[in-house]
């Protein structure tokens, strides 16, 4: 029997009751929310039944789901030459089949860390040391599942238990964390190996500078061109998978910063629904609009990671009562006929006007692949209208009101020294002095936005294509970026699709098929010059057992796994 998706299976109007009720717990702190109903169920029945079939799971729980055989893929022959090209589930199926080491693979990251890293500068903390222990820890073990072994790299914003975890803020430039976050906790529960921390815009704000403003990471596509954008506030993470320096990696989303990054660097990055996964233990921005996710190389390795991230948490109140977490790594297999990818679903693909217009290298490479999605079995392509009012809603007068959410908790550093704040202060400032009634009149115009969505546009489609994520970050629906071209500089191009309520495992079906039907995402930046990697080092500092990246050293070229490793010695 065929499991169909469950987008439509919700009640859209138990949705945004539920999106009402979390615009409230915004203003007067955590609340129990409704539960998603199901459409074929009242909204009383699911929240009766909401306790018992969606009981909240272990924040540090083995997740018998990433067992799933569809997560294991032989790799290609000529990914084998080189264990950092193997992407996440190829590399879970080598390590499985014993062709290669848990250990071997993280020593192979350390590697390209120590060798490009001061060009790319994605991470502020590498663990090479716990993460070669915990990679042979690994090796004698029991498999927990396809992350079992796998060195991913983490945006340094989530809690992680000992390590410094700075925001790349000056207020939590000491900060230690006492405990892992819920999605953190959740990937090494099932054997995830932590490289490290990634660079990220100072508090989320930004692409990745430093608090004063200073442009760190760079594309790893353009790794000696700073001035072209890596993303947005995950870009340390997007950089360090897309220079093979970590399989995949987490960010987080409030206005495009994961599927920015990942349209930038040729990577595949889903936001899920808001709830979908925890925000425990991630410093937080914005009550109503945060979304934890994956950066990763592609569609099969996103439904890996979030498998391991998602679910009920009983210390973030937004993830209780929705609907059980569907088998995401089966929607994110392709499947053939006659060697042809067909889509897995049936599913209408809306364009929204002006998708196409124009004759930019990104419109040519928005109607190429338009124009694939119309060969793939399965997909209809339905042009679908704007809602009404949709500029005015989406514009910056109420777009505006995100910012007294993120002030709130920084009070008293606001009131305190504002240099702490660095180049973002103006908007911190800002988001304190901004009236109760703007926001207000913001967040009904927010509610009026998401049920025009609901019933304007998904009443004509399944998946809709977005040209700017931030409609969607404002109303908590899942997105998915993915590259379809390039410039003819070698720069990506991506595109990102927005789904219903709960609707991931769409998403990813729609895009494992444009992914098994071209080759976008199998294609890697090539490694920055030599004179840009001869030029510098890694520099480090005895802390915590860490390699900290600190400066470049013009004295020393590149590193080795165990020249790493020997700098905390």
């Amino acid at each position: 029997m065929t499991i169909e998706p469950i987008d439509r299976t919700i009640d859209r109007r138990a949705f945004l009751a539920r999106s009402a009720a979390l615009t409230a717990a915004g203003a007067i702190g955590a609340v129990a929310l409704p539960s998603a109903a199901s459409a074929a169920t009242t909204a009383t029945t699911a929240t009766a039944t909401a306790a018992t079939r969606f009981a909240p799971a272990g924040r540090g729980a083995q997740n018998p789901a990433l067992d799933n055989p569809n997560a294991y893929v032989r790799p290609r022959p000529e990914a084998m030459a080189d264990p950092t090209e193997l992407t996440l589930a190829e590399a879970a199926w080598t390590l499985r089949a014993r062709k290669l080491t848990a250990e071997q693979l993280v020593e192979a990251y350390l590697e390209r860390i120590g060798a490009y890293d001061a060009t790319y500068q994605a991470f502020n903390v590498v663990l090479a040391s716990a993460a070669l222990q915990n990679a042979r820890t690994a090796g004698k073990t029991p498999r927990r599942g396809a992350l079992h072994g796998i060195p991913l790299a983490i945006k340094d914003n989530y809690y992680t238990e000992g390590v410094l975890t700075t925001a790349n803020s000056y207020i939590f430039q000491d900060f230690v964390a006492p405990f892992d976050a819920t999605p953190v906790a959740r990937l090494k529960a099932n054997g995830a190996i932590v490289l490290g921390k990634t660079q990220m815009g100072p508090l989320a704000t930004t692409r990745a500078t430093t608090p004063a403003g200073v442009v760190t990471t760079v594309n790893a596509w353009t790794p000696t061109d700073p001035g072209v954008d890596p993303g947005g506030s995950s870009t340390g993470t997007a950089t360090s998978v897309a220079g093979r320096m970590a399989t995949s990696g987490t960010g987080t989303q409030t206005g495009g910063s994961i599927t920015a990054p990942s349209n930038a660097q040729n990577l595949t990055g889903l936001k899920p629904t808001m709830g979908r996964v925890s925000l425990h233990g991630i410093i937080p921005l914005s009550y109503t609009r945060d979304h934890p996710g994956t950066l990763a190389r592609d569609a099969k390795d996103a439904a890996i990671m979030m498998t391991a991230m998602a679910g009920p948490d009983p210390a973030d109140p937004r993830t209780q009562g929705l609907p059980k977490v569907p088998n995401l790594i089966t929607a994110a297999t392709p499947i053939t006929n006659r060697g042809k990818a067909k889509l897995r679903w049936k599913t209408r693909i809306g364009v929204l006007p002006g998708y196409t217009s124009g004759t930019s290298a990104t419109a040519q490479a928005r109607q190429a692949f338009l124009a694939t999605m119309a060969e793939i079995p399965g997909a209809t392509m339905v042009d679908v209208p704007f809602p009404d009012e949709w500029e005015l809603l989406t514009g910056s007068a109420f777009n505006n009101v995100r910012l007294p959410e993120r002030s709130e908790p920084f009070m008293p550093y606001l009131r305190g020294d504002l240099r702490d704040f660095g180049v973002s202060v103006t908007g911190w400032l800002q988001g304190a002095l901004l009236g109760g009634n703007e926001f207000l009149t913001g967040q009904r115009a927010k509610l009026l936005l998401l049920e025009r969505v609901l019933d304007q546009i998904f009443d004509h489609c399944d998946v809709v294509v977005q040209t700017d994520p931030v409609p969607f970050d404002i109303l908590g629906l899942p997105e998915i970026g993915f590259p379809i071209g390039f410039t003819s500089a070698g720069v990506p191009i991506g595109t990102i699709l927005g789904g219903m309520p709960y609707g991931e495992d769409r998403l990813l079906s729609v895009v494992a098929a444009y992914q098994a039907s071209t080759d976008w995402h199998w294609r890697r930046p090539p490694n920055p010059p030599e004179s840009a990697a001869a030029g510098g080092r890694v520099a480090a500092m005895k802390t915590q057992g860490v390699v900290r990246a600190a400066a470049a050293d013009p004295s020393r070229g590149r590193l080795s796994a165990e020249e790493v490793v020997d700098l905390m010695q």
